[in-house]
């Protein structure tokens, strides 16, 4: 079954990728959400209503969560869940920037078990399902390990503020890219060594990257060392820490006891 819901996945985000495309660079109308939750375009929302149709039409008994679409707490009960970011990286999207992507995952219970991450503008697609490797079009992937002096790491620049390190903040070399689900999926190929945030991010973000790249062979937690658990009811997962499997140990060492705020500043 999770390989059948791949092969739904990878269609699916192929064809948002189309559809992307042509907003992209054609100056797409667009406007901010309320609360300050950040920008939304027309092309977020007719990619998100393409996924919707052409996934639920697929799987009607699976339940929905998307950024783009009002939660309905029935998810909570349903077996399969797609968690979705239609596009993750608008202001890069908005911006002509080619880091954008589709995140599409399925969760079955609370974990993720068939995950897609496409970057139409770069033709890169990012996919696993739980019993299979990672891929990245169709190659298998492998992380690279490191010692954390000198690992880089994809982080905001928040992420490093000594009150969330023990003693001193450790001498990485910080990098950023605009997509969340394509961090995850960047330390997943080995091109960074980890991706970190202290902040809560939202399942959609970071669904199908934990997957991808758990089975690369990473281990994805929450900031505090905790297993991500997703359709949750806060749909919030406490942070992140995604890495090889020495220097994730080592990042946690660092990271020490977290600040009660640590996870919502």
């Amino acid at each position: 079954m999770p390989a059948n819901d791949l092969a739904l996945l990878e269609q699916a985000a192929h064809e948002a990728g189309e559809i992307a495309l042509r907003y992209w660079r054609n100056d797409p109308q667009s406007w901010e959400k309320d609360a300050g939750a950040g920008p939304v375009s027309e092309a977020d929302l007719a990619v998100n209503a393409h996924l919707e149709q052409l996934l639920r039409t697929a799987r009607p008994h699976y339940g929905w969560l998307s950024e783009e679409s009002a939660d309905d707490a029935s998810r909570l009960d349903a077996e399969h869940c797609f968690i979705i970011d239609p596009i993750d990286g608008t202001r890069a999207f908005l911006a002509g920037q080619e880091g954008f992507s589709h995140s599409l995952a399925i969760a079955t219970g609370d974990r993720v078990t068939a995950a897609v991450v496409h970057l139409p503008a770069r033709d890169m697609t990012y996919s696993a399902h739980v019993h299979g490797p990672a891929l990245l079009n169709g190659q298998p992937m492998t992380p690279r390990d490191h010692d954390i002096d000198g690992a880089t790491v994809l982080a905001s620049k928040p992420s490093l503020d000594p009150v969330f390190w023990q003693g001193r903040v450790p001498p990485i070399r910080r990098e950023f890219r605009p997509s969340l689900a394509w961090r995850l999926c960047l330390v997943a190929e080995g091109q960074f060594n980890a991706t970190l945030s202290t902040r809560a991010a939202w399942e959609w973000d970071i669904a199908a990257g934990s997957l991808i790249a758990e089975r690369a062979g990473c281990i994805a937690t929450e900031i505090s060392g905790r297993e991500m658990r997703f359709n949750t009811a806060r749909a919030l997962s406490d942070g992140l820490l995604i890495a090889p499997p020495r220097l994730h140990g080592q990042l946690i060492a660092a990271l020490g006891e977290a600040p009660e705020a640590r996870a919502r500043t």
